[in-house]
């Protein structure tokens, strides 16, 4: 009778103990379950800044921001599910550089964005740069063209945007001439953000390349320089980009891939 009853607990213990393993099997996997929809689900919010200035200083053409500049980061993290928002100084339309719209400029982002309609129409209706707030976003994307080299780089707002990200430890990108609004960006200490920083952006070759050395406001390579940056560069016009911890940097028109590739990296 005693074999019978401790045969009898021993089964109940064995029971219990594997409703127990099956219930923590079951708890794990629904745990596992959340984690995965959190990580799906996680949102990429991306504030694009585009520059107001189409004036190509005083040689009456137009000027604006570069295309290709916008277009290829744009789709890349687009179709990576990123939610974007396209903000400027003036908010309204902003200025396309019409250079960066010719047959021979064209690419295949360029090619998306022209047959795009609902793209074109938030270029056309842009945000006002005041109105954004780094709290919403994850992290700051400035394409290139030559606009900003007048608008931006004198912009407060913009500024202090990039200054807060920065503080935030969210990534900071920047391709071509946009590396050119960090002129004035500071740490906290007062410093140039650039200073003793790895970065790139369009070089003094390829602007003598345009035949434009004479007509911008600042040579962006010798602008960084003098602000401390170590400033390097890749053959030009071929794609190059430089990674310093949230700060990403691409040379030119050609480097916005990759620009968008350490970006996309970054918010994982």
């Amino acid at each position: 009778m005693k074999f019978t009853k401790i045969i009898a607990l021993t089964l109940t213990i064995i029971t219990a103990s594997s409703c127990k393993d099956s219930t923590k099997e079951t708890t794990n996997d629904k745990v596992s379950e959340v984690k995965t929809s959190i990580k799906k689900d996680k949102k990429m919010n991306i504030l694009f800044v585009l520059t107001s200035h189409d004036k190509l200083g005083d040689t009456g053409k137009k000027t604006g921001f570069w295309v290709e500049e916008f277009a290829t980061p744009y789709y890349t993290l687009l179709d990576k599910g990123a939610t974007i928002t396209i903000a400027t100084p003036k908010g309204g339309a902003a200025p396309i550089d019409p250079s960066s719209d010719a047959p021979d400029a064209a690419t295949v982002s360029t090619d998306r964005y022209n047959n795009d309609e609902a793209t074109k129409s938030l270029i056309a209706n842009t945000k006002v740069l005041a109105d954004m707030n780094a709290d919403d976003f994850d992290a700051i994307f400035y394409p290139g063209g030559h606009g900003p080299l007048w608008d931006l780089t004198n912009d407060k707002v913009s500024v202090a945007l990039i200054e807060k990200f920065d503080r935030q430890e969210k990534p900071i990108a920047f391709v071509c001439h946009a590396p050119a609004v960090l002129r004035d960006v500071k740490n906290a200490d007062g410093t140039a953000l650039v200073k003793g920083k790895k970065v790139t952006g369009f070089s003094n070759k390829e602007e003598a390349a345009v035949g434009l050395t004479e007509i911008v406001p600042l040579l962006l390579e010798d602008m960084l320089i003098e602000n401390g940056a170590f400033y390097s560069n890749g053959v030009d016009w071929a794609p190059y980009s430089v990674q310093d911890g949230n700060l990403i940097t691409g040379q030119n028109p050609a480097s916005s891939e990759l620009v968008a590739e350490k970006l996309l990296v970054s918010l994982k």
